[in-house]
């Protein structure tokens, strides 16, 4: 095993620098150095000279990504993409534009992001398998054909449409909790209940009834005929046989998702008002606070990269016949 995570973080390298590669290309694109200073410093009265005094103080004076006036190596180093990427690669995310400390706010948000992400995901995981195991117990039958129905009508509704309802109806209406807001330790639960809420009802219809065709795929085998002709139950067949062996497909919706858990929900954190990471990308990228946006990416690649040998090592404790070589 140690030689695999070895040789998948070698391999995360070549992918790490290339997404940096087109970070800075499309920021870039989009933003010059100058547009960054005016935004930074204000679009009014903003002199020459405090532009160039703004890019020289965060080293935005240099090339992208290649020197033609240096010599040597120097032509690769002295450059933009090279000042601020490398510093990455050791998780120094360095300063914002702004002045703050990333690594600092990073620290700071993460909790308000894991307090809103962790409960959706592991209700919303044991609720869709729940509805999906109930829904191919019955299947064939017209109970199974009004909730894959009903399904398809909630995956058809925009995610906007039940934050937007959600905060109307349970904050406005019946005022059982805040509309927006967030406080820290327990004071936090009365503000994440409803987001919690909204984010575990918005993702029933997707997450269901892609666990409702696992289910079915796995009950038209072999052994579970098998199982059904020695006498086992429906349920047992159902909640041993199938539920076990359907694993491996939703370890792997599953845990590539956890990276998503520690960065936050860019939506539901904006609409709510938590300060969590997900607000804290919307706000950089409305400031065009490129360090910010760039550490953000960076991280977020690290932690899917991770999330990816963490569902490929969770094979092999599902399923013994797998082998990570």
């Amino acid at each position: 095993m140690l030689n695999y995570i070895l040789r998948r973080a070698l391999y995360a390298l070549p992918i790490l620098v290339g997404v940096n590669v087109i970070t800075f290309v499309l920021f870039f694109v989009v933003n010059t150095p100058d547009d960054m200073a005016r935004m930074q410093l204000g679009m009014k009265h903003v002199t020459p000279e405090a532009v160039e005094q703004w890019k020289q103080e965060r080293g935005y004076d240099k090339p992208v990504l290649y020197n033609g006036a240096a010599a040597g190596m120097a032509r690769v180093t002295d450059t933009i993409f090279f000042d601020k990427s490398l510093r990455l690669f050791v998780f120094d995310f360095g300063a914002s534009d702004a002045g703050r400390d990333i690594g600092h706010d990073i620290r700071q948000r993460m909790w308000a992001s894991l307090a809103l992400a962790i409960p959706v995901f592991i209700i919303g995981l044991l609720t869709n398998i729940t509805v999906a195991l109930l829904i191919a117990f019955f299947r064939a039958t017209y109970v199974d054909i009004i909730a894959v129905v009903t399904l398809v009508v909630l995956m058809s509704i925009s995610g906007l449409f039940y934050i937007i309802a959600g905060q109307y109806l349970v904050g406005k209406l019946l005022h059982l909790v805040p509309i927006s807001g967030y406080d820290d330790g327990l004071n936090a639960v009365k503000f994440v209940v409803l987001p919690v809420l909204i984010g575990v009802v918005s993702g029933i219809g997707s997450g269901s009834r892609w666990y409702r065709s696992i289910f079915l795929e796995e009950i038209g085998k072999d052994y579970v005929r098998t199982a059904r002709a020695k006498g086992v139950p429906e349920t047992a067949v159902l909640f041993k046989h199938v539920l076990k062996n359907a694993l491996i497909p939703i370890l792997t919706g599953a845990v590539v998702v956890l990276p998503l858990l520690f960065l936050g929900s860019l939506i539901m954190e904006s609409f709510f008002g938590i300060p969590g990471l997900g607000s804290y990308t919307i706000d950089a990228i409305n400031t065009q606070d490129f360090a910010v946006v760039r550490s953000m990416v960076f991280l977020g690649s690290v932690l899917y990269i991770v999330g990816l040998m963490l569902t490929d090592i969770s094979y092999t404790l599902v399923d013994p016949r797998v082998r990570l070589n």
